[in-house]
Parts: structure tokens; C-alpha cells; sequence
């Protein structure tokens, strides 16, 4: 039954806009073009690279998936929409996951129908090329065992023998990070679980308010009823479930948000433009991190409190209107909650204060740590803390007054209503209203003050959030943007050796210049030149650089690799096919290993013919005594900004890290400073024996 739900590579992107519609991604409208020959005959890389670049083309995201064969059958009930691609000799197949049935797994078949399957036979599809491992002698073992234990027992000895196993060519389909955040919090369940939580929250309140109107109904007639006892526990026991239903809700509402918002963030810094990184320092980049963490914990905590009072505070009038106070004592407590409100947007206004000045303290701080050196030698011992004491005696009086709005609202609005709902009830009880109707009155009072803490409390994080929403505004908003994504033809294939670059009359200025850097550059490069860029410091070298990589776009001219543009190719498709080794303090060795420094614009994880190949590249540029240094190899971790390697020993890792990607064109900004004689020898012979071109960047 699988084979017939098979579809065939070249409609891969087809079956991957059909998955996508079919699970509520809402991909682009227009059918994607059939995969080339190139890429169906291609590698399983080359491949994967095509289905991300679709998914993009498309307006989603293809996420590569490898997982262990002993959680095959928890990717097949949990994943979809998914492109499963299946084991096997030949063109590679695929199965299109739309997700979990009562009676199986559903598939879209080629026929665009939706089919059922048993969990099993998928997972036997996807599996098969891992088993054929093992599978023989298993079933060898086994042959004596009847035919009704043989499956399980087969099942459990392979999970034993390949539980670890890898298994690729899964891609899961899903929103693009940038999407509208309503958006992704409808498709993931995040907003059901919300509703949910409300939906519970709510009735457990009203089925708690229930139960306490039996218990009280009967005090006050000096006679409690065996029936009605009865409907009293039985309410006490739904308002317990409810509130099981409500914290299991809310936790799901807090880890699914929650995961979005830092998964959103994170694509928002990878995609902020290089002069925006540029322009602020640690400090300010390290206080982004802060306050991305206090948005989170803010936002969600005080989301969930805020609409615990709002419910609250939705019937509590509605108990109020019913007791002896009546129409007017619910208007009392609506009024009360408006007063309420523009406490918290004064302390709002305040919280934003002080997050400023501690944000710049922090950066102030930072900054100074990172340029200590400088500092002490070129300001007079005096004036070290200067700035310092200033700073902190800022951060001090806006933390007082921070302190006072927020004392003056929790003093105020909780026992300030408390004193004014009472009152409210005055004028009743002179009057000797009914002793049931002031108890309801009473009791809508504490419930309103009940209501007023913790929307106050709720509302007051919120203020705080949407203070810290300031600092990282530009993350947020950055992922939205929307960049050429290309034709997937182009950004999946490597490119060719003999792509030749051009340029024609580039014009670049900086947004805070007037001048352009560059004015009327052209330069033409083909495949297999040796170039030598030289010229003074601040001629626009790096900047020139730059374009040719993709970091920068020029606001005039045209830049054309192979005849394409890079709206074209993709800025993936064109970085793949022109790599670079900037300058030493615009380059960095990440904590990992030596292998992940190497091989991170590659592919990660490795296989072991990349690990031979980076090993044999460190030799030829003279690493060698340095991985035999190293008690594990190329998987030694080199420890955080490097600091265990010599300025040489970084420069060649990072121009070996460029010429690892086999690129058309590899350009080396200043790389060859920091080596002696006999390794600056070692390594140009090497650089160009490896880049099929190469442009270099040096002083004259």
C-alpha cells in the first residue's frame, strides 16, 4: 500500500506545497517548478539544500531532521507535515506525512487524496535501509519462534542492536520564524491552549463560587440539606479537575510561546544587517540578551495573571450587582479598576526609566571591562570611576521612584478598594437590608480585591514586558523581513568553477556617510585568476569585499556571478559560491571543537570524509604540530574566542574554515599579517593549489 503513495523526486516540490496546504501552512499559491536532474541526481546534500531552498521559495520552512532509529515510530505519530524521504537504491522517493489519525498516519498521495496508513508500515519504510543491517541474522535467530511472537521479538532485538542508529532525509515542514505571530501561535496550538486555560480557569471560578453559594445558603438558614451537601462536594471535585485543566493548559500556553518567541529572535539576529551588529558594542548586544530574557519571563507570567483578573474581574461586578450594594456597587468596582489602570501606565512610564538606566549601565560596564587596557592607559586614575558613579547615582533615584509607584500602587488599589467596597455596602446595611444580600456583598468584595491583586500584579509584568519589548524591537522585527529567497535550482547546486564575477559601476555609502565609499568600481574576475588587491587603510577595501561576499548590497551598479544576480542565486545559493576570511577581528573560533571551528560553513554534523579532508588541509598549512599537540585531534574543544591558539595558528584556520567549502571564488582580507616567513611560504602554496579562485587583500 506504501508503494503506491510514493512520489517521485522531481515532484518533490509539488508534494511539498501539496503537504504544506494540506497541514495550514498557507504556502504560496503558485506550484513550485519540477526539481531538476541535476539535484534528483545529485547527493543526498544537494538534495536536502533544494527542499530547504522550495520551502523558503514557498514561504515556509523545511526543517532537516535526523533522528535514532528507536524513535522512528515517535517522529512518525508526532511529525507532519513532513517529506519523509525513504531507503533504498535508485532515484530517491518520498512519502508526504501529513500527521497522526486514530486509525494510522495519514499520507498525501500522489493523487493529492489523502490516505491512512498503519504507523508500522510507515515506519518499516523509513527504517528499512538501517535494518538491512541487522536484519538477516535477526531473522536467522528467529526462524524457530512462532509466527504470533516472532514480530515482537524481531522489533525488540533490532531496537537493541540499532537503537542508536541515525536516520536521515526527514524534512519537517513548518511556519517560517518571520511569520505574523498570531500567525504561529494558531498553527502550533500555543492560542488553543490559551483559550483552553481561560475556558477552564473560568469555570472553576464560577463552579468554586457555586459551591460556596450552597455551603453559605445553607449556614445562614441554620439547615444544610443531605441533597444539597452532596452537590457541594460534587462541585468542590469539578473545581478541583478544572483547576488541573487550567495549570496544564497554562504550562503549555508558557513552554509553547515561550519556545516561539526565542526561536523568532534567533532568526531575527542571524538576519540583522552586519552594520547593525557593528554599531553597538558587547555591552549593548549583552543587555539585548538580558532583556529578551525578562520579556519572556514578564510577558508570559504576567499574561497568564492578567487574564486570571480579567475573568475574575469580569464576574466579580456580576456578584457585586447581586448583593445588597446592587447596580451601583459593580459600577464602584469598575471605576476602582480604571483608577487601577493608569497606576500601572505611571509605573509603566517609570519601569522604562529605570530599564534604560540600567541597560546603559550595563553596556557602560561592559564596555570598560572589554577595553580596561586602554582605559588605564589613557585616563588619568581620577577619573577611572567617574562616569561610573554617575551612572549608578541615575540608576539609583529612578530605582526609588521606581519603588515608591510601585509601593503606592500595592498599598493603594487592593486595601484602598477594600475600604471603598465596604463603604459601598454602608448605606444597605443601615437600612437592614437582607443578611443574605449584605453576606453577597461581602463576599463580591473580597472577590474584587481578590480580582484587583492579581490583574494589578499581571499588568504590572505586562508594563514591564512591554519595556523590555523596546530593547529587542529590532530582533523581533528583523525576522520579518523579507529577503530574496531565489530560485531553488540555483541556491541548492554548488555552482560551477567556471562562474566568472562581475561588476559594474558599484556604489556604496555607509548610512551615517554622505561620501560613498565606493563610486564606480567595476573589475571582472574569471575562473582560475590570482588577484592581488592592495591599498591604504580606509580605501574601501574590506567594504569592496564585502559586496563581492554578499554581506552588503551596493546601492547602484550590478554585481553578477555566473551571469546571475543575487536575487537570483539566494543569499544562501550566492554565499556558496563566493566565501571569505575577513579581517582578524571581524572573524572568531566559536566554542566547540576544533572540527566545528573547520568545517561550520560546510555541514554539521560531519561525516568522516570531511574530518579526512580538514585533517590533510590543517597539514598543508602547517597545523600539524598543533592537532599532535592536541590530546583529541581535530575534535579537541579550542576553548571560547580561541584563546588556547596563537594569532597565526587562528589565521590559518580561518582561511582553512573558507577553503573548506569549496567555493567558486575564496577572498583572504589581510589573512597572510599575522605568519612567519617559512608558514607564510607553506600557505600561499597551499591557498592556491586548493581555491579555484582567489582574490587576496593586503596592505601595500
Amino acid at each position: 500500500m506504501i508503494d503506491g503513495l510514493v512520489w517521485p523526486a522531481d515532484r518533490i516540490g509539488e508534494r511539498g506545497a501539496a503537504a504544506a496546504r494540506r497541514g495550514g501552512l498557507a504556502p504560496r499559491p503558485e506550484p513550485p517548478a519540477p526539481a531538476p536532474a541535476a539535484v534528483v541526481e545529485a547527493d543526498e546534500a544537494t538534495l536536502g539544500r533544494w527542499i530547504e531552498a522550495t520551502a523558503v521559495w514557498l514561504g515556509v520552512e523545511a526543517e532537516p531532521v535526523s533522528i535514532a532509529y528507536r524513535d522512528v515510530e515517535v517522529l512518525v505519530r508526532g511529525a507532519g507535515p513532513a517529506l519523509v524521504r525513504l531507503a533504498g537504491a535508485g532515484a530517491p522517493r518520498f512519502l508526504a506525512l501529513l500527521g497522526s489519525r486514530r486509525r494510522g498516519v495519514a499520507l498525501l498521495g500522489p493523487d493529492h487524496a489523502v490516505h491512512v496508513v498503519s504507523v508500522e508500515a510507515v515506519r518499516a519504510a523509513l527504517s528499512s535501509g538501517v535494518e538491512a543491517k541487522a536484519g538477516p541474522s535477526v531473522d536467522a535467530l528467529l526462524a524457530r519462534l512462532p509466527a504470533r511472537r516472532r514480530a515482537a521479538a524481531r522489533l525488540a532485538l533490532l531496537d537493541e542492536h540499532l537503537g542508536g542508529e541515525p536516520i536521515g532525509g526527514v524534512h519537517i515542514l513548518r511556519l517560517a520564524p518571520g511569520s505574523p505571530a498570531i500567525r504561529q501561535l494558531r498553527h502550533d496550538g500555543v492560542l488553543g491552549h490559551g483559550l483552553r486555560f481561560v475556558a477552564a480557569y473560568a469555570l472553576q471560578y464560577i463552579v468554586g463560587l457555586a459551591a460556596w453559594a450552597i455551603l453559605g445558603r445553607g449556614a445562614l438558614s441554620g439547615h444544610i440539606d443531605g441533597g444539597w451537601l452532596v452537590a457541594w462536594g460534587l462541585a468542590l471535585l469539578a473545581a478541583a479537575a478544572l483547576r488541573l485543566a487550567a495549570i496544564r493548559a497554562s504550562g503549555l500556553f508558557v513552554i509553547g510561546a515561550g519556545a516561539l518567541l526565542k526561536r523568532r529572535l534567533l532568526h531575527g539576529a542571524m538576519r540583522l544587517p552586519v552594520d547593525e551588529i557593528r554599531g553597538h558594542g558587547t555591552g549593548q548586544l549583552l543587555g539585548r540578551v538580558l532583556e529578551s530574557e525578562q520579556l519572556e519571563a514578564l510577558a508570559l507570567t504576567g499574561g497568564l495573571q492578567s487574564l486570571q483578573g480579567v475573568v475574575e474581574l469580569t464576574i466579580a461586578p456580576l456578584v457585586l450587582a447581586s448583593g445588597a450594594g446592587g447596580v451601583l456597587h459593580a459600577l464602584m468596582l469598575v471605576a476602582w479598576s480604571v483608577g487601577a489602570t493608569m497606576l500601572v501606565l505611571r509605573y509603566a512610564r517609570r519601569r522604562r526609566l529605570w530599564t534604560e538606566a540600567r541597560v546603559r549601565m550595563t553596556n557602560d560596564l561592559v564596555e570598560s571591562i572589554v577595553g580596561h587596557r586602554t582605559r588605564l592607559v589613557q585616563e588619568a586614575r581620577d577619573a577611572w570611576d567617574r562616569g561610573a558613579d554617575h551612572a549608578l547615582e541615575r540608576y539609583l533615584e529612578v530605582s526609588e521612584e521606581l519603588d515608591r509607584d510601585a509601593a503606592r500602587f500595592n498599598a493603594l488599589v487592593p486595601r484602598g478598594w477594600l475600604l471603598f467596597g465596604l463603604l459601598g455596602l454602608a448605606p444597605a446595611f443601615v437600612a437592614g437590608a437582607d443578611p443574605l444580600a449584605l453576606a453577597i456583598g461581602v463576599g463580591g468584595v473580597m472577590l474584587g480585591l481578590r480580582a484587583l491583586v492579581r490583574a494589578g500584579t499581571g499588568m504590572v509584568n505586562l508594563a514591564g514586558a512591554a519595556v523590555s519589548f523596546r530593547a529587542i524591537e529590532t530582533l523581533y522585527r528583523a525576522a520579518a523581513e523579507q529577503a530574496s529567497a531565489g530560485a531553488p535550482a540555483f541556491v541548492a547546486t554548488a555552482g560551477s568553477a567556471e562562474n566568472a564575477l562581475d561588476a559594474h559601476d558599484l556604489v556604496f555609502r555607509y548610512r551615517d556617510r554622505g561620501e560613498p565609499v565606493l563610486h564606480g568600481v567595476s573589475l571582472n574576475i574569471r575562473p582560475g585568476d590570482r588577484i592581488l588587491l592592495e591599498g591604504p587603510s580606509g580605501g574601501g577595501k574590506s567594504t569592496l569585499a564585502s559586496l563581492l561576499i554578499g554581506l552588503r548590497e551596493p546601492q547602484q551598479g550590478a554585481l553578477l556571478l555566473g551571469g546571475l544576480d543575487r536575487a537570483t542565486l539566494g543569499p544562501d545559493g550566492w554565499r556558496r559560491r563566493v566565501v571569505s576570511a575577513p579581517q582578524f577581528h571581524e572573524n572568531h573560533i566559536l566554542t566547540g571543537t576544533l572540527a566545528f571551528n573547520l568545517l561550520m560553513g560546510r555541514q554539521w554534523p560531519p561525516s568522516a570524509g570531511d574530518l579526512e579532508e580538514a585533517e590533510a588541509l590543517c597539514g598543508e598549512l602547517g597545523l600539524g604540530p598543533l592537532l599532535a599537540k592536541m590530546p583529541a585531534g581535530i575534535l579537541q574543544m579550542v576553548g571560547e574566542s580561541g584563546w588556547q591558539l596563537s594569532h597565526g595558528e587562528k589565521s590559518r584556520i580561518f582561511m582553512a574554515r573558507a577553503l573548506l567549502q569549496r567555493a567558486d571564488l575564496v577572498i583572504l582580507d589581510e589573512s597572510f599579517a599575522a605568519l612567519d616567513p617559512e608558514n607564510l611560504e607553506r600557505t600561499v602554496t597551499c591557498v592556491r593549489a586548493r581555491a579555484a579562485t582567489l582574490l587576496v587583500i593586503a596592505h601595500p
